[in-house]
């Protein structure tokens, strides 16, 4: 057996090459034994650019068990999770080049697609990425990758409406996301929930959106204290790294609509490794969230 640890993304690119040439699908495992715990990252681990979903999540963590995701040859099966739920993925410059037709020929159902960080940056394969996926009819969407120490919620909800996280009702367009991770800025509970409502009524107002909320258990919990207020107004978008069959989810929202399950996929159309998610319905329940209806 194979054991990585994945959460660098060049590390991650190097062994999903290594196991799409072999035909093998990354699927996560979790010892049961926790290792030791990391520091919560400061608002400067991660560099202005490098954000991405999934880029804070193992440090966010109080204690996680050994990333000890392993090669899986085993086919699913038709009682399997991913054979009640729609397959999607999530995606960055990371992942490079991608040929969006090979990825809807794969299967993949819907794709989040990372547009801004701040009010700043536009991640550079943003438009391609966006357009491609349209014209592959891959229901897609935008993500904004939070910064809460740089600018206020509205500011960011602007930036990111104006480059790419708009919205549109033509059967392929998801609501924008907002991507909460990477420590909490040094912001106390109370004053991220003030920003996250700031973006939110803002993105709101721009787009006639409730804006997707991603984020894990372990930064929800410590960053907004398990904060209920944003789940009749978000749909959640839960990371949880597992082979289990359901992920856990962050206090104050009680079901979950897409789920991130691993960093290390690999599909068709992507040379490297990538994220692989699933929306919590079928493809009308998909389709009614992406038009709103």
């Amino acid at each position: 057996m194979l054991t990585i640890r994945s959460h660098r993304p060049a590390l991650r690119k190097l062994v999903a090459l290594g196991a799409a040439g072999l035909g093998m699908v990354l699927v996560p495992t979790v010892s049961a034994t926790p290792a030791s715990a990391d520091p919560a990252p400061s608002s400067a681990a991660i560099p202005l650019g490098d954000g991405y979903m999934g880029a804070g999540y193992l440090t966010d963590g109080d204690t996680f068990a050994p990333d000890n995701r392993q090669l899986d040859l085993t086919p699913e099966s038709s009682s399997s999770i991913q054979a009640t739920t729609l397959p999607g993925i999530d995606v960055s410059h990371y992942q490079g080049s991608i040929n969006w037709s090979s990825v809807k020929s794969a299967g993949i159902k819907f794709a989040y697609i990372k547009a801004t960080e701040s009010t700043t940056y536009k991640d550079p394969n943003f438009n391609a990425n966006y357009l491609n996926a349209y014209n592959a009819k891959v229901i897609r969407g935008a993500y904004h990758f939070a910064r809460p120490n740089l600018s206020s919620g509205a500011a960011q909800a602007t930036y990111f409406a104006g480059h790419g996280g708009a919205w549109s009702r033509d059967n392929l367009t998801l609501p924008g996301m907002l991507d909460l991770e990477g420590g909490c800025y040094g912001k106390s509970a109370s004053a991220m929930q003030s920003w996250i409502l700031d973006f939110y009524n803002t993105y709101k107002a721009k787009t006639g959106r409730d804006v997707v909320i991603y984020t894990s258990a372990s930064w929800w919990n410590s960053c907004t204290g398990g904060w209920s207020g944003m789940s009749a107004r978000s749909p959640l978008f839960t990371a949880h790294w597992t082979s289990a069959a359901s992920p856990t989810i962050p206090k104050g929202f009680p079901y979950w609509t897409f789920w991130q399950y691993t960093d290390s996929g690999s599909v068709g159309g992507i040379s490297g490794a990538v994220d692989r998610d699933r929306f919590n319905g079928d493809a009308t329940r998909l389709l009614a969230l992406a038009n709103n209806t």
